[in-house]
């Protein structure tokens, strides 16, 4: 006799108590493996794959993609611990099913062999503790799961292309699935759109631009969710989508997931640290030239915000106040004899910190392969919540948007935060004479209780040398 048994949402650590479903990875009728992962949830840190400590049949799922769920609510049920008969209605199995669980929480947590791939229940009697609307036709969250046909494998999510809207002949040129998903959610065809991106390539603001010139925006119906033939990239996350306004001319987007979270954390940034910002311009010339020839010289290419990197955990040898943060219960300065150095990065599911551990350790080609893959990883969702926490400085390149200065908001529970702005040609007084030189702003927000004025400015006085004199570096290394 099968037992159905249910899978909670997890406690995915970090403090977390709640995550949303970005993308079902099993259906109604699925048999799966022992630490399968079978959905894909966003926290206010990361993208997390969640396995099912059960192997069998899944009989129901809850929540639609979308959904808000907090840590304990159910995720699924599973029917275990009974082999199927073979013949008609028989599970095509990829593994014997276990009333037993793994207690893993997470993909790699102990698990030492992969899941089997996903097959499907040709169902002909209902499966103990499911609901169906129809018989062979199981329901998933209300509504009738199409019935499969032919006897091969499941094709698993995000398997083939992804269909566009339209009928039209020859692919459609757009990359970004948030794009695909904004156009398909509001009725938009891609086919009918002319990009205005590189080589005609569709973007987020054409999308937009076609909804504002249809007047749909802020009165357009909820959209519904996406079809269930149509995989979501792996990765990715759905950009929050406006509600309806309240009043005419209101566009309302709720702050929740990464947007909410750095919401969250700037806020209480604010709140908690007294903060004050100094700032220097110095002339990158030297820099520039030295960052040149380390690449004519061959190897590895080395990184400007690795040569930047190693200039602040330089600077922080020399003023190790600025590695630190306040514990307010106990009002006392902690100090960090390591150098977990964060950057801020801007991907499309928002602003996110990765961290580089360590980075005291590192020389300028560990570091910049390290900011490549951390940044790789923001880029396609796929950072864990272990690369986004455990900072104990943070460096902020802002130049990269065109800008030259900012009074940048301490990445709480940091105490401090050097920004740097572009890097561009103006006039400089150099070796007594006017002359075009590389210049760049650059600036530091500290928290006042760790060190007065006078460390801060220290501080900041060192990194603009190293900038203007790489050669200073070599008295620490």
């Amino acid at each position: 006799m099968a037992q159905v048994l249910e899978f909670k949402l997890p406690d995915l650590g970090e403090g977390l108590t709640e995550a949303e479903i970005v993308r079902w990875l099993v259906e109604v009728g699925d048999v799966v493996a022992i630490d399968q992962p079978v959905v894909e949830v966003e926290t206010a840190k990361a993208m997390v794959e969640v396995p099912c400590p059960y192997g069998g049949v899944v009989t129901a799922r809850f929540g639609e993609e979308g959904t808000e769920l907090p840590v304990g609510a159910p995720l699924i049920t599973v029917a275990v611990g009974e082999r199927p008969e073979s013949g008609a209605g028989a599970v095509e199995e990829s593994g014997t099913a276990t009333a037993e669980g793994s207690g893993n929480v997470l993909v790699g947590y102990g698990t030492s062999e992969a899941p089997a791939r996903r097959r499907r229940v040709r169902q002909q009697r209902p499966v103990p503790g499911a609901s169906a609307s129809a018989p062979g036709s199981p329901a998933v969250n209300g509504r009738a799961a199409a019935p499969e046909t032919g006897d091969g494998p499941v094709p698993e999510s995000g398997d083939g292309p992804v269909p566009e809207t339209g009928d039209g002949d020859g692919p459609v040129p757009v990359i970004s699935p948030l794009v695909r998903r904004l156009a398909r959610q509001n009725g938009i065809d891609l086919r009918e759109l002319t990009g205005s991106g590189p080589d005609g390539l569709i973007l987020r603001a054409d999308v937009e631009y076609a909804l504002r010139a249809a007047g749909r925006g802020a009165a357009a119906a909820p959209p519904a969710p996406p079809h269930p033939s149509v995989p979501q990239a792996p990765g990715t996350t759905p950009a929050p989508q406006p509600t309806a306004a309240a009043a005419h001319g209101e566009i309302r987007t709720p702050l929740k997931g990464i947007r909410g979270a750095v919401a969250d954390k700037l806020a209480r940034s604010r709140r908690e640290i007294p903060d004050a910002t100094c700032w220097v311009d110095a002339d990158a010339t030297e820099l520039m030239r030295a960052r040149t020839a380390m690449n004519a010289a061959g190897g590895p290419k080395i990184s400007l915000l690795a040569l930047l990197a190693r200039i602040c955990t330089a600077a922080l040898a020399r003023f190790p106040e600025l590695n630190s943060t306040v514990d307010a219960e106990a009002r006392e300065v902690v100090r960090f004899e390591h150098v977990h150095l964060g950057f801020a990065a801007q991907t499309d599911r928002g602003l996110v910190v990765p961290v580089v551990r360590d980075a005291h350790a590192r020389d300028a080609e560990s570091l910049t392969a390290e900011f490549a893959r951390l940044t790789e990883a923001g880029r396609t969702g796929t950072l864990t919540p272990a690369e986004l926490t455990g900072g104990t400085f943070t460096l902020n390149n802002y130049g990269v948007f065109g800008v030259d200065g900012s009074t940048p908001i301490i990445n709480h529970p940091e105490a401090a935060m050097l920004g740097v702005g572009r890097i561009v040609p103006k006039p400089w007084v150099h070796e007594g004479e006017l002359a075009v030189r590389q210049v760049v702003q650059l600036s530091l927000t500290f928290d006042h209780r760790v060190c007065d004025g006078g460390t801060a400015g220290g501080f900041l006085r060192y990194v603009a040398d190293c900038v203007e004199q790489p050669a200073v570096l070599l008295r620490t290394l």
